[in-house]
């Protein structure tokens, strides 16, 4: 099988080089040819063009950080779809619009090609390690087809339905997290000051029936850590925000009233203007703090 790959950033890069790996003929492109460097050594081939990657090959994957980026590369001048050939399949990675997933569908179908959304989530370490969850959605015969690629990038590979659908299940999650570290940031910044310490309320909450569930363990590392710096390990602040603003935009198209949601975006359109949008995603939780006036540190 040859395979086409389009994005080689924190999260494109390890996910390819598991395909790669995987022992599939592969080509890749991204705007800059160093990062790919070990992957030319390791046999891979370099296409000059979104098309050029796409040519004879059975499926080409992008892998980009905004919704225009993914435009851009299928439908743009030498883009993947003047290069697939009629049994290539296109399968964005990306975390996209709804909107944009089905405008890229469409347009990939009148040219009688396929296309799958397949969204993930895990972070940068989960990339590498493949602790991933990919969520994948299009035609249920074309998935199958591509599963056996999928399962080399993440462990838990999920068919989410029709096309779009995966993409609704990753803003959901993203969305949820964003959600989750604000109203957490309020709950223990309330606490903090009605007077009880932060690791005694942070143990408290840890044990109870919701505390107990992941979401708060990461705060142990990174929040009551005063940890909220970007690093090439981070999903950054300004991608959040993306995603915040995508789900928000998903919540009108289907009038479903997202108040909280909206409050959030609001937060974090804050921390870019702050100019954090290269900080880990958690520093929105800063500006809780300072409305508060208590910061959530640790003393170790």
């Amino acid at each position: 099988m040859k395979i086409g790959w389009i994005g080689l950033g924190n999260m494109g890069k390890p996910m390819a080089k598991h395909v790669q790996e995987a022992g599939y003929e592969f080509a890749v492109h991204d705007l800059r040819r160093n990062v790919a460097a070990d992957m030319l050594e390791a046999g891979a081939h370099w296409a000059e063009s979104p098309a050029e990657v796409a040519e004879g090959k059975d499926i080409v994957f992008t892998c980009l950080p905004m919704p225009e980026d993914v435009a851009s590369v299928a439908l743009g001048p030498r883009g993947i779809l003047e290069g697939l050939p009629p049994h290539g399949i296109f399968i964005d990675m990306s975390t996209n619009s709804l909107s944009m997933i089905k405008h890229l569908h469409a347009a990939f179908a009148d040219k009688g090609r396929r296309m799958l959304d397949a969204p993930v989530s895990g972070g940068v370490q989960g990339a590498i390690s493949r602790d991933l969850v990919v969520m994948a959605s299009g035609d249920a015969e074309t998935y199958q087809q591509v599963k056996p690629v999928l399962d080399a990038i993440g462990d838990k590979v999920i068919y989410c339905g029709p096309i779009g659908n995966g993409t609704i299940c990753k803003l959901c999650h993203n969305l949820m997290t964003a959600g989750i570290y604000q109203v957490l940031a309020e709950i223990l910044t309330m606490g903090v000051k009605a007077g009880v310490d932060v690791a005694t309320l942070a143990d408290a909450m840890s044990k109870g029936a919701t505390g107990k569930q992941p979401p708060l363990a990461r705060w142990w590392d990174t929040t009551f850590k005063g940890k909220f710096e970007g690093t090439p390990m981070s999903f950054y602040l300004e991608l959040m925000r993306k995603d915040v603003r995508l789900a928000c935009e998903l919540g009108r198209e289907v009038n479903v009233p997202m108040e909280i949601a909206n409050i959030v975006e609001q937060r974090f359109i804050t921390a870019m203007n702050r100019g954090w949008g290269r900080m880990n995603s958690n520093a929105a939780i800063l500006l809780q703090e300072e409305r508060a006036g208590v910061k959530l540190r640790i003393r170790e």
